[in-house]
Protein backbone atom coordinates (compact mmCIF):
# COMPACT_ATOMS: atom_id res chain seq x y z
CA UNK A 1 0.00 0.00 0.00
CA UNK A 2 1.62 3.41 -0.92
CA UNK A 3 1.42 6.58 1.38
CA UNK A 4 3.29 8.84 -0.74
CA UNK A 5 5.35 9.51 2.07
CA UNK A 6 9.14 8.97 1.84
CA UNK A 7 10.09 6.10 3.19
CA UNK A 8 13.20 8.24 4.74
CA UNK A 9 11.00 10.14 7.33
CA UNK A 10 12.11 7.72 10.46
CA UNK A 11 13.00 10.53 13.09
CA UNK A 12 11.10 10.57 16.06
CA UNK A 13 7.90 11.52 16.05
CA UNK A 14 5.28 12.62 18.41
CA UNK A 15 1.81 13.72 18.06
CA UNK A 16 2.16 17.25 16.92
CA UNK A 17 5.04 16.91 14.02
CA UNK A 18 3.18 13.70 12.79
CA UNK A 19 -0.04 16.13 12.18
CA UNK A 20 2.06 18.62 10.50
CA UNK A 21 3.70 15.54 8.01
CA UNK A 22 0.60 14.55 7.46
CA UNK A 23 -1.34 17.75 7.14
CA UNK A 24 -4.24 17.08 9.47
CA UNK A 25 -5.15 18.31 12.75
CA UNK A 26 -3.54 17.07 16.04
CA UNK A 27 -7.22 15.91 16.86
CA UNK A 28 -7.32 13.43 13.97
CA UNK A 29 -4.12 11.67 14.44
CA UNK A 30 -5.14 11.31 18.02
CA UNK A 31 -8.72 9.90 16.74
CA UNK A 32 -7.31 7.32 14.64
CA UNK A 33 -5.44 5.62 17.69
CA UNK A 34 -8.26 6.14 20.44
CA UNK A 35 -11.31 6.93 19.26
CA UNK A 36 -12.07 4.82 15.75
CA UNK A 37 -15.86 5.96 15.53
CA UNK A 38 -14.77 9.73 14.93
CA UNK A 39 -13.00 8.88 11.63
CA UNK A 40 -14.33 6.86 8.68
CA UNK A 41 -13.07 3.48 8.49
CA UNK A 42 -10.77 4.88 5.00
CA UNK A 43 -9.64 8.09 6.53
CA UNK A 44 -8.57 5.87 9.94
CA UNK A 45 -6.83 3.42 7.93
CA UNK A 46 -4.90 5.66 5.07
CA UNK A 47 -3.47 7.60 8.50
CA UNK A 48 -2.63 4.75 10.61
CA UNK A 49 -0.44 2.99 7.18
CA UNK A 50 1.13 6.72 6.85
CA UNK A 51 2.15 6.84 10.56
CA UNK A 52 3.64 3.48 10.41
CA UNK A 53 5.69 4.83 7.61
CA UNK A 54 6.61 7.84 9.79
CA UNK A 55 7.89 5.24 12.65
CA UNK A 56 4.40 6.58 15.07
CA UNK A 57 3.06 3.95 16.62
CA UNK A 58 0.45 6.52 18.91
CA UNK A 59 0.38 8.94 21.59
CA UNK A 60 2.42 8.48 24.05
CA UNK A 61 0.93 6.80 27.11
CA UNK A 62 2.47 7.96 30.16
CA UNK A 63 2.04 12.05 28.92
CA UNK A 64 -1.50 11.32 27.96
CA UNK A 65 -2.20 10.13 31.48
CA UNK A 66 -0.11 12.87 33.19
CA UNK A 67 -2.40 15.30 30.81
CA UNK A 68 -5.70 13.91 31.67
CA UNK A 69 -5.08 12.41 34.96
CA UNK A 70 -6.27 8.77 33.65
CA UNK A 71 -4.26 5.60 32.65
CA UNK A 72 -7.09 3.29 31.92
CA UNK A 73 -5.98 1.19 33.36
CA UNK A 74 -7.60 -1.31 36.68
CA UNK A 75 -5.99 -2.85 39.32
CA UNK A 76 -6.72 -5.76 41.29
CA UNK A 77 -4.68 -5.57 44.39
CA UNK A 78 -4.55 -9.24 45.56
CA UNK A 79 -3.91 -10.65 49.29
CA UNK A 80 -1.70 -13.46 47.82
CA UNK A 81 1.42 -13.78 45.81
CA UNK A 82 0.95 -13.33 41.59
CA UNK A 83 1.69 -17.32 40.91
CA UNK A 84 -0.84 -17.98 43.17
CA UNK A 85 -3.47 -16.14 42.04
CA UNK A 86 -3.00 -17.02 38.25
CA UNK A 87 -2.91 -20.54 39.45
CA UNK A 88 -5.54 -21.07 42.14
CA UNK A 89 -8.76 -21.78 40.11
CA UNK A 90 -11.16 -19.57 42.15
CA UNK A 91 -8.92 -16.31 42.06
CA UNK A 92 -8.40 -17.16 37.98
CA UNK A 93 -12.43 -16.90 37.76
CA UNK A 94 -12.91 -14.04 39.74
CA UNK A 95 -9.69 -12.29 37.84
CA UNK A 96 -11.60 -13.60 34.47
CA UNK A 97 -14.41 -11.84 35.47
CA UNK A 98 -13.09 -8.69 35.88
CA UNK A 99 -10.82 -8.76 32.85
CA UNK A 100 -14.32 -9.25 30.77
CA UNK A 101 -15.36 -6.13 32.07
CA UNK A 102 -12.55 -4.30 31.24
CA UNK A 103 -12.23 -5.33 27.97
CA UNK A 104 -15.69 -4.39 27.56
CA UNK A 105 -15.21 -0.85 28.36
CA UNK A 106 -11.44 -0.43 27.24
CA UNK A 107 -9.38 -0.54 29.74
CA UNK A 108 -6.40 -2.72 31.18
CA UNK A 109 -5.85 -4.52 33.83
CA UNK A 110 -2.99 -4.46 36.36
CA UNK A 111 -2.26 -7.23 38.84
CA UNK A 112 -0.97 -6.43 41.86
CA UNK A 113 0.28 -8.79 44.19
CA UNK A 114 -0.20 -7.59 48.37
CA UNK A 115 2.85 -9.72 49.59
CA UNK A 116 5.25 -7.32 48.42
CA UNK A 117 7.48 -6.03 51.29
CA UNK A 118 9.01 -3.06 49.28
CA UNK A 119 8.02 0.00 51.07
CA UNK A 120 6.67 1.99 47.90
CA UNK A 121 6.36 0.88 43.67
CA UNK A 122 5.54 3.03 41.42
CA UNK A 123 2.92 0.86 39.90
CA UNK A 124 0.72 1.75 43.05
CA UNK A 125 0.63 4.90 41.36
CA UNK A 126 -0.60 4.09 37.77
CA UNK A 127 -4.16 2.36 38.21
CA UNK A 128 -7.51 5.26 38.01
CA UNK A 129 -8.97 2.49 40.40
CA UNK A 130 -8.76 -0.85 42.46
CA UNK A 131 -10.31 -3.86 43.09
CA UNK A 132 -9.09 -5.32 46.46
CA UNK A 133 -9.28 -9.39 46.50
CA UNK A 134 -9.31 -10.81 49.66
CA UNK A 135 -8.28 -9.75 53.14
CA UNK A 136 -4.98 -7.34 52.81
CA UNK A 137 -1.51 -8.71 54.08
CA UNK A 138 0.11 -5.84 53.89
CA UNK A 139 -1.12 -2.46 55.83
CA UNK A 140 1.32 -0.42 55.11
CA UNK A 141 0.90 -1.00 51.26
CA UNK A 142 -2.97 -0.81 51.46
CA UNK A 143 -2.63 2.63 53.46
CA UNK A 144 -0.63 3.72 51.14
CA UNK A 145 -3.29 3.44 48.14
CA UNK A 146 -6.09 4.43 50.25
CA UNK A 147 -4.53 7.72 50.45
CA UNK A 148 -4.70 8.35 46.79
CA UNK A 149 -8.49 8.56 46.88
CA UNK A 150 -9.17 6.80 43.92
CA UNK A 151 -12.62 4.56 43.38
CA UNK A 152 -11.70 1.01 45.33
CA UNK A 153 -14.11 -1.79 46.02
CA UNK A 154 -13.67 -5.06 47.64
CA UNK A 155 -14.40 -8.44 47.14
CA UNK A 156 -14.20 -11.56 49.40
CA UNK A 157 -13.45 -9.23 52.06
CA UNK A 158 -14.33 -5.88 54.18
CA UNK A 159 -13.01 -2.61 54.98
CA UNK A 160 -14.39 0.21 56.67
CA UNK A 161 -16.15 3.18 54.59
CA UNK A 162 -15.50 0.97 51.07
CA UNK A 163 -18.31 -1.01 49.27
CA UNK A 164 -17.72 -4.75 48.78
CA UNK A 165 -19.37 -7.56 47.01
CA UNK A 166 -19.21 -11.08 49.27
CA UNK A 167 -21.09 -14.74 49.54
CA UNK A 168 -22.56 -15.48 52.62
CA UNK A 169 -19.64 -17.56 53.98
CA UNK A 170 -21.59 -18.66 57.23
CA UNK A 171 -25.01 -19.80 55.63
CA UNK A 172 -23.28 -21.43 52.89
CA UNK A 173 -20.58 -23.44 55.27
CA UNK A 174 -23.93 -23.98 57.61
CA UNK A 175 -26.07 -25.79 54.74
CA UNK A 176 -23.51 -27.77 52.95
CA UNK A 177 -22.71 -29.25 56.71
CA UNK A 178 -26.46 -29.62 57.22
CA UNK A 179 -26.75 -31.57 54.45
CA UNK A 180 -23.37 -33.89 55.20
CA UNK A 181 -24.69 -34.51 58.95
CA UNK A 182 -28.16 -35.78 57.28
CA UNK A 183 -26.68 -38.07 55.39
CA UNK A 184 -23.82 -39.46 57.68
CA UNK A 185 -23.63 -39.93 61.65
CA UNK A 186 -20.58 -40.39 63.57
CA UNK A 187 -17.17 -38.45 64.13
CA UNK A 188 -17.07 -34.63 62.24
CA UNK A 189 -13.43 -33.80 60.83
CA UNK A 190 -12.78 -30.35 59.23
CA UNK A 191 -9.90 -29.32 56.54
CA UNK A 192 -9.23 -25.78 57.21
CA UNK A 193 -8.16 -22.75 55.71
CA UNK A 194 -5.74 -19.86 57.29
CA UNK A 195 -6.96 -20.74 60.35
CA UNK A 196 -4.05 -19.76 62.59
CA UNK A 197 -1.42 -17.61 62.09
CA UNK A 198 1.09 -20.49 61.22
CA UNK A 199 3.00 -22.14 58.27
CA UNK A 200 2.37 -25.51 59.35
CA UNK A 201 -0.21 -27.76 58.43
CA UNK A 202 -1.76 -28.35 62.19
CA UNK A 203 -4.60 -29.11 64.44
CA UNK A 204 -5.90 -26.00 66.01
CA UNK A 205 -6.40 -24.76 69.79
CA UNK A 206 -9.69 -22.99 70.76
CA UNK A 207 -7.22 -20.26 71.58
CA UNK A 208 -5.85 -19.95 68.47
CA UNK A 209 -8.73 -18.83 65.97
CA UNK A 210 -8.84 -15.47 64.67
CA UNK A 211 -10.49 -13.00 66.26
CA UNK A 212 -11.27 -11.16 63.21
CA UNK A 213 -14.78 -10.90 62.42
CA UNK A 214 -13.66 -10.25 58.42
CA UNK A 215 -11.92 -13.43 57.98
CA UNK A 216 -13.23 -16.08 55.33
CA UNK A 217 -12.16 -19.30 56.75
CA UNK A 218 -13.66 -17.92 60.35
CA UNK A 219 -17.08 -17.82 58.98
CA UNK A 220 -17.26 -20.85 57.70
CA UNK A 221 -15.96 -22.67 60.51
CA UNK A 222 -18.59 -21.22 62.35
CA UNK A 223 -21.36 -22.46 60.00
CA UNK A 224 -19.82 -25.90 60.55
CA UNK A 225 -19.91 -25.36 64.19
CA UNK A 226 -23.61 -23.96 64.33
CA UNK A 227 -24.65 -26.51 62.41
CA UNK A 228 -23.24 -28.95 64.41
CA UNK A 229 -24.73 -27.57 67.37
CA UNK A 230 -28.53 -27.12 65.55
CA UNK A 231 -28.43 -31.07 65.20
CA UNK A 232 -26.15 -31.85 67.86
CA UNK A 233 -23.37 -33.05 66.89
CA UNK A 234 -20.09 -32.99 69.10
CA UNK A 235 -17.28 -30.51 66.57
CA UNK A 236 -14.51 -30.04 69.21
CA UNK A 237 -11.03 -27.64 68.41
CA UNK A 238 -9.18 -31.16 68.10
CA UNK A 239 -11.23 -32.13 65.18
CA UNK A 240 -10.00 -29.28 63.41
CA UNK A 241 -7.17 -28.69 60.77
CA UNK A 242 -4.93 -25.51 59.59
CA UNK A 243 -3.99 -25.79 56.44
CA UNK A 244 -1.81 -22.74 55.39
CA UNK A 245 -2.44 -22.52 51.72
CA UNK A 246 -5.12 -23.72 49.28
CA UNK A 247 -2.45 -25.83 47.72
CA UNK A 248 -2.46 -29.83 46.96
CA UNK A 249 0.74 -31.32 49.00
CA UNK A 250 -0.86 -29.15 52.35
CA UNK A 251 -4.02 -30.66 51.97
CA UNK A 252 -2.74 -34.47 51.29
CA UNK A 253 -0.49 -34.07 54.84
CA UNK A 254 -3.88 -32.79 56.33
CA UNK A 255 -6.00 -35.47 55.05
CA UNK A 256 -4.11 -38.22 55.58
CA UNK A 257 -3.67 -37.03 59.44
CA UNK A 258 -7.23 -37.04 59.92
CA UNK A 259 -8.06 -40.13 57.72
CA UNK A 260 -5.26 -42.07 59.65
CA UNK A 261 -6.41 -40.91 63.15
CA UNK A 262 -7.73 -44.11 65.77
CA UNK A 263 -11.18 -43.47 65.56
CA UNK A 264 -11.70 -42.43 61.88
CA UNK A 265 -14.22 -39.44 60.99
CA UNK A 266 -16.83 -40.30 58.68
CA UNK A 267 -17.92 -36.49 57.73
CA UNK A 268 -15.43 -34.34 56.16
CA UNK A 269 -15.88 -30.84 56.03
CA UNK A 270 -13.22 -29.32 53.88
CA UNK A 271 -13.40 -25.23 53.31
CA UNK A 272 -12.31 -25.41 49.61
CA UNK A 273 -12.71 -27.86 46.49
CA UNK A 274 -9.10 -27.99 46.23
CA UNK A 275 -8.94 -29.71 49.67
CA UNK A 276 -11.55 -32.15 49.27
CA UNK A 277 -9.75 -33.51 46.40
CA UNK A 278 -6.75 -34.15 48.11
CA UNK A 279 -9.08 -35.52 50.85
CA UNK A 280 -10.90 -37.81 48.63
CA UNK A 281 -7.49 -39.01 47.21
CA UNK A 282 -5.85 -39.97 50.07
CA UNK A 283 -9.19 -41.70 50.99
CA UNK A 284 -9.16 -43.89 48.21
CA UNK A 285 -5.17 -44.60 49.07
CA UNK A 286 -6.10 -45.51 52.04
CA UNK A 287 -8.80 -47.87 50.87
CA UNK A 288 -11.64 -45.70 52.48
CA UNK A 289 -14.84 -45.63 50.40
CA UNK A 290 -16.72 -42.80 49.70
CA UNK A 291 -19.41 -42.50 49.94
CA UNK A 292 -20.28 -45.56 52.21
CA UNK A 293 -17.42 -44.90 54.70
CA UNK A 294 -16.84 -41.27 54.59
CA UNK A 295 -18.66 -38.43 52.89
CA UNK A 296 -16.79 -35.42 51.63
CA UNK A 297 -17.48 -31.91 50.96
CA UNK A 298 -16.35 -28.76 49.37
CA UNK A 299 -16.61 -25.15 49.16
CA UNK A 300 -16.31 -23.13 46.23
CA UNK A 301 -17.53 -24.88 42.69
CA UNK A 302 -14.45 -25.45 40.88
CA UNK A 303 -14.85 -27.45 37.69
CA UNK A 304 -12.55 -29.97 38.52
CA UNK A 305 -14.76 -30.89 41.70
CA UNK A 306 -17.55 -32.00 38.82
CA UNK A 307 -14.67 -34.25 36.58
CA UNK A 308 -13.64 -36.13 39.70
CA UNK A 309 -15.00 -39.77 40.91
CA UNK A 310 -16.50 -39.98 43.37
CA UNK A 311 -18.10 -36.35 41.74
CA UNK A 312 -17.69 -33.63 44.80
CA UNK A 313 -20.81 -32.21 47.03
CA UNK A 314 -20.12 -28.98 47.16
CA UNK A 315 -20.85 -24.64 47.78
CA UNK A 316 -20.84 -23.33 44.31
CA UNK A 317 -19.76 -19.72 43.99
CA UNK A 318 -19.83 -17.67 41.13
CA UNK A 319 -16.27 -15.77 40.97
CA UNK A 320 -16.54 -15.02 37.46
CA UNK A 321 -20.09 -12.85 38.41
CA UNK A 322 -18.31 -11.44 41.49
CA UNK A 323 -15.55 -10.08 39.24
CA UNK A 324 -17.40 -8.91 36.67
CA UNK A 325 -20.26 -7.33 39.49
CA UNK A 326 -16.71 -5.48 41.08
CA UNK A 327 -15.52 -4.05 37.87
CA UNK A 328 -18.67 -2.63 36.51
CA UNK A 329 -19.45 -0.94 40.21
CA UNK A 330 -16.31 0.49 40.45
CA UNK A 331 -16.46 1.49 36.81
CA UNK A 332 -19.78 3.09 37.11
CA UNK A 333 -18.92 4.74 40.04
CA UNK A 334 -21.07 2.75 42.28
CA UNK A 335 -19.13 2.80 45.47
CA UNK A 336 -20.83 2.65 48.20
CA UNK A 337 -23.30 -0.41 50.05
CA UNK A 338 -22.53 -3.75 50.21
CA UNK A 339 -23.31 -6.36 47.65
CA UNK A 340 -23.62 -10.37 48.59
CA UNK A 341 -24.05 -12.84 45.85
CA UNK A 342 -25.97 -16.43 46.12
CA UNK A 343 -24.36 -19.32 46.21
CA UNK A 344 -26.00 -22.78 45.47
CA UNK A 345 -25.25 -26.38 47.61
CA UNK A 346 -24.69 -28.87 44.37
CA UNK A 347 -25.31 -32.21 45.49
CA UNK A 348 -23.45 -34.86 43.92
CA UNK A 349 -22.21 -38.50 44.94
CA UNK A 350 -19.08 -37.67 47.55
CA UNK A 351 -22.19 -37.13 49.74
Amino acid sequence: MSTGLPQAKLKKQNLKTVAAELGVSVATVSNAFNRADQLSPELRLKILAQCEVLGYSGPNAAARSLRTGKSGIIAILLSDTLEYSVSDPVANQLIKGVAEVLQHQGRDLLLLSGTHNSRSSSAEAVPDGFILYGAPNNPEQLERILRQQKPMITVDCNVEDLPSVNIDNFSSAKHIALHAFGVMPGKIAVLGLRLIESDRVCRIQPDELYRSEQAISRRRLEGYLAAAKEVDRELPAEAVWHIPVNQHEQALMAAREALQQAVRPSVLLCMSDRIALAAMMVARELGIDIPSELVVVGFDGIEEGERFYPALTTIQQYSAEKGRLAASRLLAGELSGDVELHCDLVIRQSC
